[in-house]
């Protein structure tokens, strides 16, 4: 009789050990259908690694995949120099027709409705570098969210003139990340997907 009750006792732990990894088993597959049906994906540039964390940050809240943007020739800290009227940022933000190459030239972006599309602030706007990904890329009918990290600047400038160079594109309202809570990031990324 003990014997037949240590049975039915381990019977019942291992059937309820088999229903608890069965539904982690289905929470992480749900969770990983989530990340990989989402319709939204962040690609940004960063040249000192600030708004690659920026990035990461919206990354870890929102479960949206992420894609770097990279030049094809990286920069340096001496091309960076911004008190350097030759350093190679100095003259593209000069000479705003300038294009940046990239590493790889077109990123598919086929399955997206909503591209977060961030960058640093150089001289009050976004690098050049972003129209080079802007216009390397089709993103026609689909919804660009600009987010920015700047050591004081506002994004007003960088939204207003990416507006005006592509008025054909669909444009959400931008996020300077400086001092940003997660809550203000959560319900920044819920009206962009509104859209």
């Amino acid at each position: 009789m003990k014997m037949k009750a240590i049975k039915t006792a381990m019977i019942m732990a291992l059937a309820a050990v088999t229903g608890l990894c069965a539904c982690s088993s289905k929470s992480q597959k749900n969770n990983s259908e989530d990340s990989s049906d989402s319709k939204s994906i962040i690609c940004y540039f960063s040249a000192s690694g600030t708004t690659a964390k920026a990035a990461q940050r919206i990354a870890d809240l929102t479960g949206f995949p992420v894609y770097e943007i990279v030049p094809e020739a990286v920069y340096t800290e001496a091309d960076l120099d911004w008190r350097d009227s030759l350093s190679r940022s100095s003259v593209e933000m000069r000479d705003f027709s300038i294009r940046p190459a990239l590493r790889d030239s077109v990123t598919d972006l086929s399955e997206y409705s909503v591209v977060f599309l961030g960058y640093p602030n150089w001289w009050n706007t976004h690098p050049t570098i972003i129209n080079t990904f802007i216009e390397s890329n089709d993103l026609k009918g689909k919804t660009i969210v600009p987010f920015m990290t700047s050591g004081g600047s506002n994004i007003i400038n960088s939204e207003q003139k990416l507006r005006e160079q592509y008025p054909d594109l669909t444009f959400g309202k931008g996020l300077l990340m400086n001092d940003v809570t997660d809550e203000d990031i959560e319900k920044w990324v819920k009206e962009a997907e509104k859209q």
